[in-house]
């Protein structure tokens, strides 16, 4: 399956600055299975597992030494590690935290050595030893995007002509709105995705989301207080439930903030979880301007969501258009986690919205996103929607914002300062998207 960040691991193969580089994100969500397909265009690939082969660990943890540490994995293989030849990959690297802080002294000391390090639960091991700035590069990934579906789908002359931005005919619509709807059901975590691929049977994605939930809920026991289980879990079955509003911990089972607030925070480093602050908007960065205690929080995965949420998944097969008016808020969370997909994954990537609450005035907007150096805002319809009242509030109070974005069932049109664009391209929301997008048809 091709990947978004399949561009990036090739550019950092190639690159005459290439640092050891850290791949971070979510268990399953494809972190190994990229690492092995550049591995293919290497005239050697050597992988390790410290979750696996715990002994492995000992080699990291006697010293830094570069030298030595290649000398011990390359007898422990029966075959050398040569820099400018090997491709040295380091899974599951948090199980040793020493071995990331080697990841500089590869750089520094074997600057010809190719060495990738990935990780599901990276973030908590970097609390512990940090990282070594400015000698290490980091990627993040995320599940497989609506576009990335479509290419593993086989259906590349759609996306083609979605990047194309010109007119469909209804059928040619009513077509992508129909894969979309899939997409809903088998989400982006590459295993369900392949399997669906491959077999298109609905009972074993289901199966295969929930041994998936599972095994997030095993990772509690390996970041988490065993007092902090209870709040974990519980927070993964109200967040699906609270989606679209501003997120508060009243009412979920008898539990204080100050108890459930630590565990968000654990949710939101295992990359499990999305912020979505509110911003005033007014400028660039739209972050410096992010209230850090008004928040809404989405789960990184459709299906996952659906999956918690226990939801009879027949009408996005059956009447997509009637499923996605009736399930508005997991449509607003689709285009949060499309956001964070199609978002460069070398720098930290944020959400925003905005709201305004004035009594007689009250005015929110679902998005806002940062397009040619302009704050564009972005709302979000689970129909066609035409009642636009929010965005063009905030453009009539954010006078440097030249037009607002409509995403919709309906198909591509403009009208005075409003752009409608169809849910299925919203990498046309994101800088650089549609580019990133157009490198997956290469």
């Amino acid at each position: 399956m091709k990947r978004l960040v399949d561009k990036e691991l090739t550019e950092w193969k190639h690159s005459s600055i290439r640092k050891s580089l850290i791949l971070r994100g979510a268990r399953q969500v494809g972190k190994t299975f990229a690492v092995r397909k550049l591995g293919k265009s290497y005239e050697d690939f050597y992988e390790i597992n410290l979750e696996k082969r715990l002994e492995l660990r000992q080699v990291f943890e006697k010293n830094l030494d570069p030298v030595r540490i290649l000398r011990e994995l390359s007898v422990d293989r029966g075959a050398p590690i040569q820099p400018g030849k090997t491709l040295l990959f380091i899974d599951e690297i948090q199980g040793c935290p020493q071995a990331l802080l080697a990841l500089r002294y590869f750089y520094e000391d074997m600057p010809k050595l190719h060495v990738i390090a990935a990780g599901s639960l990276l973030e908590f091991a970097i609390e512990q030893v940090g990282i070594p700035v400015g000698r290490v590069q980091s990627l993040t990934l995320f599940p497989m995007s609506f576009a990335e579906f479509l290419v593993a789908k086989k259906h590349t002359m759609m996306l083609e002509a979605i990047c194309q931005k010109a007119p469909f005919s209804k059928v040619i619509h009513d077509k992508a709105i129909q894969l979309l709807s899939e997409y809903f059901v088998i989400g982006g975590l590459p295993e369900v995705v392949s399997n669906w691929v491959d077999n298109e049977n609905p009972l074993e994605v289901k199966d295969k989301l929930s041994t998936i939930i599972n095994t997030y809920k095993q990772d509690f026991e390996k970041y988490a207080k065993k007092s902090q289980f209870k709040y974990l879990n519980l927070l993964l079955q109200h967040i699906p439930l609270r989606l679209g509003g501003k997120f508060k911990f009243q009412g979920i089972g008898e539990y204080r903030k100050r108890e459930l607030a630590p565990c968000l925070e654990l949710l939101e480093k295992a990359h499990i979880i999305h912020m979505i602050h509110h911003t005033s908007g007014q400028g660039i960065p739209i972050g410096s301007q992010a209230d850090l205690e008004r928040y809404k929080v989405i789960l990184f995965d459709i299906a996952v969501t659906q999956q918690l949420l226990g939801l009879d998944l027949k009408g996005w097969f059956l009447n997509p258009e009637e499923e996605f008016v009736n399930q508005g808020q997991l449509v607003k969370s689709f285009i949060g986690q499309e956001i964070m997909a199609y978002s460069s994954p070398d720098i930290r990537n944020n959400l925003y919205y905005w709201q305004r609450e004035a009594r007689g005035s009250e005015a929110k907007v679902d998005y806002l996103s940062t397009l040619k150096g302009m704050v564009i805002p972005i709302e979000v319809k689970a129909g066609k929607g035409s009642a636009l009242k929010s965005l063009h509030s905030f453009l009539a109070s954010h006078p440097k914002s030249p037009y607002g974005i409509k995403l919709s069932l309906a198909e591509r049109s403009q009208f005075d300062k409003i752009l409608a664009i169809p849910l299925y391209a919203a990498f046309e929301i994101v800088e650089g998207g549609i580019e990133r997008v157009q490198h997956l048809l290469t």
